[in-house]
């Protein structure tokens, strides 16, 4: 019987941000292993280094592992993918080197994962933005993207001079979706009649193919766009950045980035000579934190066997980065993020 369950990772997020104020890096630390568990991602097709959801993921399992004196290739380490066929064969050869408790990252790895996990047993596995049910050896979990899309969608209507704004996503999915109606019934709260400009890329890495469809958004008048397009988002981070180059600080376009805190893509010099930055806000999901979450359980002999854990605003398994945004569009999402947490407000998904 699959058993639900929300995990309340205050203490492990207030770890993270401790870790990155002071400054924590993923060399190796000395000493001895403190754990004989062998841990292993497999990503999804965009890769480790796509500044958004895989890369996040790989992160945690470093700082995990880092924790536990252990060292990539012996006691973690992650297997690319260039397609969605090779997601078995790594899954095997994880297992053929000996890693105990097996990572999918992404839905797209879901029938991956289902039959990696019967065929293997004797292993652990964890399916991300996915559920799995009636697998002992699988957990799963989630994420409320649309909550803090919702957030993003308060923002991008506040901050709008054109009244006109954008979502771009990647490959069509129910996570993806998630992140498209959280966006608009958000901006929608603010103005019920701005205009949300939406369209798909069909893809999470051809970043050649986001820029053209961010440029003709920016051209049709949209002055914020939200980017759900992993590693392809780099092509709108490209495009935003152009425009601004050639533009006054004070008639700059907005960008949203996604899964992590993207503003340090966000910076430029405009037109007039001024330092400053286009990404108004980043929705946040902690990925990693789930990863070395799981990873703690695990090694402790408490793998949360058929369990499907929830992340959302509430337990702070997603979040909104709020660095670029005025004191009263920041009110304004405290105020909607309160409404959510308390069940005031209940955020659409389809």
């Amino acid at each position: 019987m699959k058993k639900q369950k929300i995990i309340v990772s205050a203490i492990a997020l207030i770890s993270l941000f401790s870790l990155t104020a002071c400054g924590y890096n993923r060399e190796n630390q000395s000493g001895k292993a403190k754990t004989t568990l062998k841990v292993a991602l497999v990503p999804g097709t965009g890769g480790v280094n796509d500044r958004s959801f895989n890369q996040s993921a790989w992160e945690g399992l470093q700082d995990w592992g880092k924790e536990n004196n252990l060292k990539k290739g012996v006691g973690y380490n992650y297997y690319q993918s260039n397609s969605d066929s090779e997601y078995i064969t790594n899954y095997n050869s994880a297992k053929q080197a000996g890693y105990k408790l097996l990572f999918g990252i992404g839905y797209s790895l879901q029938d991956a994962t289902t039959i990696a996990a019967k065929n293997n047993p004797d292993s652990n596995f964890v399916i991300i933005d996915s559920v799995i049910t009636s697998q002992k050896n699988v957990a799963s979990a989630t994420f409320a993207d649309n909550e803090a899309a919702y957030l993003a969608g308060v923002a991008a209507a506040k901050a709008s001079k054109t009244n006109k704004i954008g979502f771009i996503g990647g490959m069509e999915s129910d996570i993806v979706t998630h992140f498209e109606k959280g966006y608009i019934a958000g901006a929608e709260s603010i103005k019920p009649n701005i205009q949300v400009k939406v369209q798909y890329s069909g893809t999470f890495t051809d970043a050649a193919k986001t820029k053209t469809i961010a440029a003709a958004m920016y051209a049709s008048g949209n002055d914020v766009i939200f980017q759900c397009a992993g590693n392809a988002g780099s092509g709108a981070f490209n495009e935003a950045k152009s425009l601004n180059n050639n533009r006054k600080e004070s008639d700059k376009v907005w960008l949203i980035g996604v899964d992590q805190d993207q503003k340090y893509l966000g910076k430029y010099t405009s037109k007039d000579g001024k330092k400053s930055n286009f990404v108004l806000v980043s929705t946040i999901k902690e990925v990693g934190e789930v990863v070395k979450d799981i990873s703690e359980k695990t090694k402790n002999n408490k793998f949360p066997s058929e369990e499907v854990i929830k992340y959302d605003l509430k337990n702070g398994g997603v979040s909104l980065g709020l660095d670029n945004v005025t004191s009263e569009i920041k009110n304004s999402i405290i105020q909607a993020k309160e409404k959510i947490v308390s069940g005031k407000i209940i955020v659409p998904e389809k």
